[in-house]
């Protein structure tokens, strides 16, 4: 690599921003955004003026909330930073589990009064999914009830990671006046009208003594990543900045140590410091993890070096329609892209020319002829999907793709007229290729158009979405579950197919067993071929292992796809001259259906993880409402006057419940909801459900 690309990819650090709804990942973003000089006034996310930078979507603005993840980069201390603004929705989970595959550090906020909600969990598991290091920052503290020490115990206890204050806060609540640095050993005050003017004063008389004792405790936690600086400490040697700043990094590079800063982003304090101590911690593209891609012929790993001089390996890993056509946000791991130069998808094999690229800053963008590793640029006008890789000369490999949760919820859809429902199934082509979590099928009894997501309000924001951006007057019917199928106890299967009646006949015999799988099991289906001997020859193993999952698609209470069954296939019949394919397909579907429904099958539902915050005077109206909706309470815990309640509740009782929630606690209570697993519908449910599905059916017949 050449000296300057090698310098270029020292001082560019790439981060998201992640956290629970309504921590402050904009409000924070926009602070950034005005302290490194990219826009010269502050604008809120609920307030006057045009909102805030990042939600450039209408719909954001109007609702103070971020549904699409938006992509900057800022220049601070000669470092460039590309930040990437995720929702905190649950709904839009999808935007932050792409964002965090594509980056090498994180910033994770926590709300000072909440510390850990719902989402931070999530976002955590999502982080430890791609290990990505991060920065914790306690923001809010200049709310009622502001603690920013519970927010690190809950950062130790709930999420289990090695959490260190690196600051502590002078005030909270209205007397929030700064922060004092314990690295330094100073007070950090943000004076002018938007904190422009750091001030560093020293440690008012009144805090020395808190300020050494947590500087002692952050000094030890820090001291376990280098054995010099725990050898000094044990004899009361004095220690070097540098050297504390060079095992903060050394803990947070290898995912051991999370550092905890603080203050408040919409009252201006903090801010800065944050951003030192990301291009001080966090990795460059050549100190982060090494990606690996799959080789496309071989299907081994490969490991992909951050070197631009090496062929092009670069993912897609966000797309949005515009005017001009598709924006396609990619990260280049390997190589360089470059105008007019050609790359391959490796998904579709079809080779692509790069027209345009761009820079992007929220909704504007700043033309460029070409990028290397470690960046992250949009092009213009690709057509590909989310999750492809480009390939250059000499390499032809994919890189690992995102996971993506199954949607819960779904609704039929239509337009008002033929020209409309044109309209709206090419609104729907893009909503599908711009997020994996948004999903359209047709209805094969009722010919529906139904589309399924992650929430209500996920789907609610698509459909306001093809009425402005369309024009389209949407019909919705009303909200379905996506109920799932299983079965209980363990079934034998022993089948013979045979059509022997002259020419060429069909014989296929099947023998074996299906079980049921943990709920929890991510795979849904296993095929475990027990066949020794050749009672089915090996070639037609493949034939009988679709036969199988066919059956998985339509389960024999409701029609539901059906979850969790692993099937053995212990031995089998064969016939030199009638046995197929088709045969031992035909043979496996049979035989599955036959075990299935001795094997006592039940519905499955999907219940929600749901979060309320609520004032503690409504606490007993609230429980006794989730009760009534089949919902089990997790635990109650007091945040100041607030009362958070943690449940489970069938996704089948939820619909609605935003109107429920506000009538009942004066409009003052707010909630979350996210899938947290199926489980076994109550006889009842079960009955209603399976009846409701057969007259849809009959209906559907008449």
């Amino acid at each position: 690599m050449n000296p300057a690309s090698q310098k270029i990819l020292e001082n560019t650090r790439n981060i998201g921003i992640s956290a629970h709804i309504d921590s402050g990942k904009t409000t924070l973003t926009e602070r950034i955004l005005y302290y490194a000089g990219k826009i010269h006034k502050i604008e809120e996310v609920r307030g006057g003026g045009s909102g805030a930078t990042m939600d450039h979507m209408e719909l954001e603005k109007e609702k103070g909330i971020t549904i699409t993840s938006a992509a900057t980069s800022v220049d601070w201390n000669d470092k460039k930073i590309n930040i990437i603004d995720t929702p905190g929705h649950v709904d839009f989970t999808v935007e932050v589990e792409r964002s965090l595959r594509v980056l090498d550090g994180a910033i994770m906020i926590l709300c000072g009064v909440a510390g850990i909600q719902s989402q931070s969990i999530t976002v955590d598991r999502q982080m430890k999914r791609y290990n990505v290091p991060r920065l914790a920052f306690v923001n809010k503290l200049d709310r009622m009830g502001a603690n920013p020490h519970n927010g690190i115990k809950g950062i130790c206890d709930i999420l289990k990671l090695n959490a260190v204050a690196i600051q502590l806060p002078i005030g909270l609540e209205e007397d929030h006046a700064g922060v004092i640095d314990l690295i330094r050993m100073k007070a950090n005050y943000f004076d002018g009208e938007h904190g422009d003017d750091v001030r560093i004063e020293e440690i008012p008389d009144d805090m020395k003594e808190d300020a050494e004792r947590y500087r002692a405790e952050m000094l030890e936690a820090v001291s376990m990543f280098d054995d010099q600086m725990m050898e000094d400490l044990l004899e009361d040697n004095e220690i070097e900045e540098d050297t504390i700043h060079a095992a903060i990094k050394k803990g947070v590079q290898s995912l051991e140590l999370c550092p905890v800063y603080m203050g408040s982003a919409f009252k201006n304090k903090g801010v800065q410091l944050l951003l030192d101590a990301v291009t001080r911690y966090l990795p460059s593209p050549l100190e982060s993890v090494s990606t690996k891609a799959k080789d496309i012929k071989t299907q081994e790993d490969i490991v992909l070096s951050c070197d631009p001089e090496k062929p092009t390996v670069a993912m897609a890993f966000k797309l949005t329609e515009e005017q001009f056509g598709q924006l396609t946000y990619t990260r280049i791991y390997q190589g360089k892209l470059r105008k007019g130069e050609q790359v391959i998808n490796s998904r579709t094999g079809n080779k692509m020319r790069i027209g345009r690229m761009v820079r992007m800053h929220s909704n504007d963008r700043e033309n460029i002829d070409v990028a290397e590793a470690g960046d992250i640029v949009a092009m213009v006008g690709v057509d590909c999907a989310s999750g492809d890789t480009f390939c250059g000369d000499g390499i032809h490999v994919s890189c690992e793709s995102i996971f993506v949760p199954n949607a819960v919820i779904s609704l039929a859809v239509k337009g008002k007229n033929n020209e409309q429902h044109m309209k709206m199934s090419k609104a729907l082509g893009r909503f599908t290729r711009e997020d994996p979590t948004f999903h359209v099928a047709t209805d094969e009894e009722s010919g529906d158009t139904v589309i399924s997501g992650m929430g209500e309000l996920h789907l609610d924001i698509y459909i306001e979405r093809m009425r402005r951006e369309y024009g389209i007057d949407v019909i919705v019917g009303a909200p379905q579950v996506n109920y799932r199928e299983a079965i209980t106890k363990t079934a034998g299967f022993d089948y013979l197919h045979k059509k022997q009646t002259g020419g060429a006949g069909q014989f296929a015999g099947v023998n074996g067993s299906v079980e049921p799988l943990p709920l929890d099991n991510e795979e849904g289906f296993e095929f475990v071929n027990k066949i020794f001997g050749g009672s089915i020859p090996s070639e037609h193993v493949p034939a009988c292992e679709k036969g199988f999952r066919d059956v998985m698609e339509k389960g024999p209470l409701a029609a539901f796809p059906m979850v969790n069954i692993r099937v053995t296939l212990n031995e089998g019949k064969y016939h030199e001259v009638d046995s197929s394919d088709l045969a031992f397909q035909l043979a496996s579907r049979y035989a599955m259906r036959q075990a299935v429904e001795k094997a006592d099958p039940v519905l499955l539902e999907p219940v929600m993880k749901v979060e309320i915050e609520s004032p503690s005077e409504f606490q007993g109206s609230v429980i006794g409402d989730l009760s009534s909706r089949r919902g089990v309470i997790y635990g109650t815990e007091m945040k100041g006057d607030e009362t958070v309640i943690n449940s489970g509740v069938p996704l089948g009782e939820m619909f609605g419940y935003a109107t429920t929630l506000r009538s009942m606690t004066e409009g003052k209570a707010n909630y979350t909801m996210e899938f947290e697993k199926y489980s076994e519908c109550p006889k009842f449910v079960q009955e209603k459900v399976i009846k409701e599905r057969q007259e849809r059916l009959k209906e559907n017949d008449d």
